[in-house]
């Protein structure tokens, strides 16, 4: 399998129960090829660089995912044709990427997630005691004078 990240800039006018379709069918999508959705991640609401379909604005969501090309071409495809995508844009990040890796550090991220954080009172550091750089006098030397003057 390949990892790839594909950008959507959907339409910015639309409200978020117009805007959810197209995330299902992205995701139905990637469920049918038995592929692996890492991460959705919607941006917002964000200016473009230049007009798209004469609008200055556009609502952002990146995708990342493990599929095979077949995938990438079906989702492409469903962005040219669906009226609520302005642009759409696919990179490669990984020709070798291991779905199971990746699964298992979804799992581990989802777990440590879920974790309640602990307070730092019972965080206990483990610092080893570090020499004031202001002195002058090294360590070695204060155990010299302490010696002597006793």
């Amino acid at each position: 399998m390949r990892r790839y990240e594909t950008f959507i800039i959907i339409d910015p006018d639309l409200s978020d129960e117009e805007r959810s379709p197209v995330f299902e069918k992205v995701k139905d999508l990637i469920q049918q090829e038995e592929c692996l959705l890492i991460m959705l991640d919607e941006w917002g609401d964000r200016r473009l660089a230049y007009e798209i379909k004469k609008k200055s604005r556009g609502y952002y969501v990146r995708l990342d995912y493990c599929g095979t090309g077949k995938l990438v071409e079906e989702i492409e495809r469903f962005s040219r044709i669906d009226d609520r995508v302005m642009k759409y844009m696919t990179v490669l990040l990984d020709k070798h990427a291991d779905m199971e890796l990746l699964k298992e550090e979804i799992a581990k991220a989802e777990i440590k997630e879920s974790e309640p954080d602990q307070n730092k009172s019972d965080i206990e550091l483990d610092v080893p005691d570090i020499p004031d750089i202001n002195d002058s006098e090294t360590a070695e030397d204060k155990t010299i004078k302490t010696t002597e003057s006793e």
